[in-house]
Formats: structure tokens, sequence, C-alpha cells
């Protein structure tokens, strides 16, 4: 996935996520713990998400990508976040897509636990 394609893929999951009634918190947060594509709002509840666009499943697809390294990164990442917001309440979840489509949008609520 070039650069290109990651970014039209969260902007794409971002757009579709808030046609679902999330809020966009931000996009691309970064810190010294890795960063995570999107924060959102889901009622009270903050939500961060993992955008993944696989054109092939060579390599396990979108959803194998996103590794039990990946979520700890992505977990060390929201903790500072929340902390950094005051906030305590959250979940992970992920977008995934096999093109750059909302056809082919697979959206994962809590993916994996933090």
């Amino acid at each position: 996935m070039t650069l290109k394609n990651g970014a039209a893929a969260e902007q794409l999951a971002a757009t579709w996520l808030q046609r679902q009634g999330l809020k966009l918190l931000t996009a691309n947060y970064h810190c010294r713990f890795g960063e995570i594509d999107l924060v959102m709002r889901d009622g009270k509840q903050t939500v961060f998400v993992e955008v993944r666009l696989r054109s092939h499943g060579a390599f396990g697809g979108a959803a194998a990508s996103i590794t039990p390294a990946k979520q700890q990164k992505l977990i060390r990442a929201a903790e500072h976040y929340l902390m950094q917001h005051g906030l305590t309440s959250c979940r992970f979840d992920a977008v995934l897509l096999d093109e750059l489509s909302t056809d082919s949008i697979v959206w994962l609520k809590n993916a994996f636990d933090g």
C-alpha cells in the first residue's frame, strides 16, 4: 500500500464512520509510542480506529496485518491519548478494505482489547 493509498483509505474510512454516527476527533494521532489512524467518538466512548487496506490476501489480508505487536503499539498510543485528554472509556475498532470503495468496508467493533 502506498502512502497515497493509505491516506485515501483513512479518509474513506473516516467519512464512512461519520455516516454511521461517529464523530471524528483527530486523524493520524502521533506520539512517541506510535500512531493511531483515527480517533473518534461513539456516544460517550472514545474509539481508536486502525485502518487497513490490502489489495490481496497473500499475507493473510487486512485483519491479519494487525499483529499482536501492532496492537500493543496502538494500546500504548491510546493510553497516551486518553491520559492527555483526561478520558477513560475506549474501544479499539478496525476498518478493513480490499479496495478503495465503501462497498469493500468491513468494520470490526472491539477488534481487540486494550
